[in-house]
């Protein structure tokens, strides 16, 4: 006798994004305020046509300047509030946003090279890291894709340019090295 049944649902692949220098500008004394956010301006557009795929799409960001006691971890979330309704309202749509706020020294799972981010959204959100991809623009970005099966893309803006030229002595001379937020997203959609 057939039996109505629906087949499990297969996890999701998800587009995990840098915060500093693959969304906004990166700062050497970090960004302490939503004054001090400067969003790319190909960030927004490419966020709208990434919205339109099925990848879930999740921020995964160190924000170490909490943890430095230079800026209060309830400035970054106003700063990522507004950060999120500015993508919002160009027609993008973010899933999740997970944040490190430790310092370097802490010795925490979560901040990046470390995969803690990954693990924990892969986990929460349901995703397949396998076929996920990170866009990041240092190479502890990559170091943490990496660790945690997710597919690294490094972008030319930010901390990018400087990274590109230690790829090959990190051992990392085959991660795609893209110009900017722009093309890294047709990429992952290309890559389909």
């Amino acid at each position: 006798m057939p039996t109505d049944s629906i087949a499990p649902r297969r996890p999701r692949s998800a587009v995990f994004l840098d915060r500093d220098g693959v969304i906004n500008e990166n700062r050497s004394d970090y960004v302490r305020s939503t004054e001090q956010l400067h969003i790319f301006p190909a960030t927004l557009p490419a966020l709208a046509r990434l919205a339109q795929s099925e990848h879930a799409i999740v921020i995964v960001t160190n924000q170490s300047a909490i943890g430095r006691g230079l800026v209060s971890a309830e400035t970054v979330a106003q700063t990522n509030h507004y950060l999120l309704e500015r993508i919002h309202a160009a027609g993008g749509r973010i899933d999740a946003l997970y944040l490190c706020p430790h310092a370097p020294d802490d010795a925490c799972e979560c901040r990046k090279p470390r995969p803690g981010l990954l693990l924990q959204a892969g986990s929460e959100l349901q995703l397949d890291l396998t076929r996920s991809w990170l866009i990041g623009d240092a190479i502890s970005d990559l170091q943490a894709a990496i660790a945690s099966g997710v597919r690294p893309i490094l972008v030319g803006t930010g901390r990018g340019k400087e990274a590109s030229l230690q790829l090959a002595s990190e051992g990392l001379a085959n991660i795609s090295f893209l110009p900017d937020l722009v093309e890294a997203v047709e990429h992952v959609l290309a890559s389909a």
